[in-house]
């Protein structure tokens, strides 16, 4: 799969930003998720991980809620831990494009592609909310 981010890296601030948005994410607490690499256009499970992609292209004041995902389990998720990775596809000034990728890796650096998806994600203000 090719390489479709920007190689600028996000700053501190934004990182804090994703982290503490993230924290607050019950499920994502529940299911014993950690982000594992935060940066333009790509994050570390499969709805949340294409979510803080698309939010890392947009600007402070936006969020963005998921309009609509389609995901294809392809394999028993079997492993010592899931990785999930977003990549923007395409941002734009109303909706983004991300298509979704999680591996079961096992023994840290064995990795199986377990799913695979895409997901369209509409910026929204954060006044709106």
């Amino acid at each position: 799969m090719e390489n479709r981010t920007r190689p600028e890296q996000a700053g501190p601030l934004f990182r804090q930003r994703v982290r503490d948005s993230f924290d607050r994410q019950g499920l994502m607490t529940h299911l014993g998720a950690r982000l594992a690499h935060i940066g333009p256009g790509r994050s570390a499970v499969a709805d949340s991980a294409g979510g803080y992609a698309a939010l890392t292209l947009l600007d402070e004041e936006s969020d963005v809620l998921t309009v609509e995902y389609k995901i294809n389990l392809l394999a028993p998720a079997a492993g010592d831990h899931l990785a999930a990775i977003g990549t923007v596809l395409k941002s734009g000034r109303t909706l983004t494009v991300c298509q979704l990728e999680v591996y079961a890796v096992q023994g840290g650096s064995e990795r199986k592609l377990v799913a695979n998806g895409q997901q369209t994600l509409i910026r929204v203000n954060r006044a709106d909310r």
